[in-house]
């Protein structure tokens, strides 16, 4: 029997490294079911839920280098819009098959029609609709190699008809390429840039995931800077070690004192490959100067002097050389005080383990950190979550940290765990949860008992969406519809097959979360954590300040007077760090 046209895409697939597919498969999929089925090289994963799958497939990306996922008519791709836009934005290399309607039947609003171009075009690097068996090979060969080099998602549009077709000889490549060249600032710019260095007592150095290949020579920079180092939060944990003595904390949103002061004291501030969104908390004073792999992000988030693209790692190896070793360590030193000030006040939190059914999440993180293994996989849900994540969790031997950094979506940390799980079943996958996050996928905690992933939910459980709670509360706003009314995740679990615990009180926190640990296949754990705990950013502005107040004046005019007492429990170990 001669090759289909599908065989030719699993044939592609395999040679550019995918080990998976993520999919439901059904109608015009199918025929690529079957070529995987036949072929038996890939690993089809049949999730619940087609997002989940394009999340899935992002954390193969992220963490192996490809990930794909594929979506059968209609509405089977569309589900997938939502990961593919956080993969794109991530810069995960994302293969995804948009298969759809007979050609014949195009462009007649026909059942389950999409513009698959018009459709994915906003959340890939390379999107094309294949309408003949030849268009098809050259379109998978241009997506996968766009997504490779191109750092995001190549989408290719796959009629039933196109895909069940005999193949027929292209007179192009049908494989693929990765390069991996040096790329650096060439010699006379590394000159100004060292001397831009050399000149300046006080540098700061804040490092994004840019740095992820380059922890050594990072370190080697700011030891001859003597350089105090903040990062980002996709950068912390490769830098946030207790054995680093340059570490002050991240800026931003999730950030500490030590970070924003160091980068706003500073004479001058190096971003090393880093897209930090938060313009506000950067400075405009001091000389800043970045360095990207992708020269268009350059100077679109702070007012950059000199600018250079490059590889973080092969920049840095050709600059050390040219740099002079600062003798003066009394910048680095202040900060670091600084720093310590901010995590012993963050230690003293943990402290206070809460009360039943009110648990203080600092602790239920701090206790992770602890127990969790120094190689885990960490994947974060978006909202509170990620803020306990950001302060408690930290880099130890080769630990790695991820979430919806960039497109900033609830519900990612369970199936980016799927993904993780099943790359990488010898590490342990761990999952913080929100109960909003997981609620919206909650179908795909089948995918993980299905398939037996070893991954570990833990679900902070407030009972509310406490990130939009908060973001009501700074504005102005009294608190609306932002309470869960939660089923019981743990007996859900269990009727999954997955073993699960329930913690109500703090002094379980401890014995489950071990347990868990230990446990061999996955794991839910249901938390009950005190939804008024809350996140201050590292400079508080005095409308933040009235427009809580403000909420308070309001419930407590619309007789929630025992609320607001509530809430000034939790909050007044943050709230009097502003005085």
């Amino acid at each position: 029997m001669g090759k289909k046209v599908a065989d030719i895409l699993v044939n592609m697939l395999v040679e550019a490294g995918v080990k998976r597919v993520y999919a439901v498969t059904g109608d015009s999929l199918n025929p690529v079911n079957d070529a995987v089925r036949r072929d038996g090289r890939l690993q089809w994963i049949h999730v619940r839920h087609e997002e989940a799958g394009a999340y899935a497939a992002s954390m193969d990306a992220e963490l192996d280098g490809i990930g794909c996922c594929m979506g059968s008519s209609g509405p089977g791709h569309v589900h997938l819009v939502n990961g593919l836009y956080d993969a794109n934005r991530a810069g995960n290399p994302v293969i995804a098959i948009a298969s759809t309607v007979e050609t014949d039947k195009l462009g007649t609003e026909n059942f389950q029609e999409t513009n698959v171009t018009k459709l994915f075009d906003d959340c890939s690097k390379y999107c094309f609709m294949s309408n003949t068996p030849a268009q098809a090979v050259h379109g998978f060969q241009h997506a996968i190699q766009s997504a490779i080099h191109q750092k995001g998602v190549g989408v290719v549009g796959l009629p039933g008809d196109v895909a069940s077709a005999d193949a027929v000889h292209i007179t192009t490549s049908e494989q693929n390429y990765y390069s991996n060249s040096k790329l650096l600032p060439n010699d006379e710019e590394l000159k100004t840039l060292a001397k831009v260095l050399n000149e300046n007592e006080k540098v700061m150095v804040y490092c994004g995931h840019g740095c992820r290949y380059a922890q050594e020579e990072v370190m080697q920079l700011a030891d001859k800077l003597k350089s105090p180092m903040g990062f980002s939060f996709r950068g912390k944990i490769f830098f946030d070690k207790d054995t680093n003595p340059y570490a002050v904390g991240l800026n931003g949103l999730l950030g500490t004192k030590s970070g924003f002061k160091a980068m706003h004291e500073a004479d001058a501030l190096i971003l090393l490959g880093t897209d930090f969104p938060y313009t506000s908390f950067l400075p405009e004073k001091n000389t800043i100067i970045q360095i990207d792999e992708k020269p268009e992000r350059i100077g679109r988030r702070a007012k950059v002097d000199f600018g250079y693209q490059g590889k973080i790692k092969d920049t840095l190896e050709a600059l050390l050389p040219l740099l002079q070793i600062k003798k003066d360590d009394s910048f680095l030193s202040d900060m670091r005080k600084v720093h310590k000030e901010v995590e012993e006040k963050y230690d003293s939190y943990v402290q206070s383990k809460g009360k039943d059914n009110k648990i203080h999440p600092e602790y239920v993180a701090s206790i992770i950190d602890e127990v969790a293994s120094d190689d885990a996989i960490f994947t974060v849900d978006t909202g509170m979550s990620a803020v306990w994540a950001a302060r408690y969790l930290k880099g130890k031997r080769n630990r790695y940290l991820t979430g919806s950094f960039n497109h900033g979506s609830m519900a990612n940390a369970m199936p980016m765990a799927i993904g993780a799980g099943l790359g990488h079943p010898d590490r342990q996958v761990i999952a913080l949860c929100g109960d909003g996050g997981l609620s919206m996928l909650l179908g795909d905690l089948m995918t993980i008992s299905q398939y037996n992933i070893p991954a570990k939910i833990f679900i902070f459980n407030n009972e509310t969406l406490g990130m939009v709670k908060l973001e009501m509360q700074v504005e102005g706003y009294p608190e609306w519809q932002t309470d869960m009314v939660n089923p019981d995740f743990a007996l859900i679990a269990k009727a999954m097959n997955i073993h699960s615990w329930v913690v109500k009180e703090p002094e379980n926190v401890q014995k489950a979360l071990t347990e868990a640990f230990a446990h061999t296949g996955p794991a839910v754990v249901n938390i009950f954590t005190d939804p008024d705990a809350l996140a201050m950013p590292p400079e508080i502005k005095f409308d933040q300040v009235k427009g809580f107040a403000t909420t308070m004046g309001k419930l407590m005019l619309n007789g929630k007077t025992a609320e607001i007492i509530d809430t000034a429990k939790s909050d007044m170990k943050y709230l009097k760090e502003l005085f």
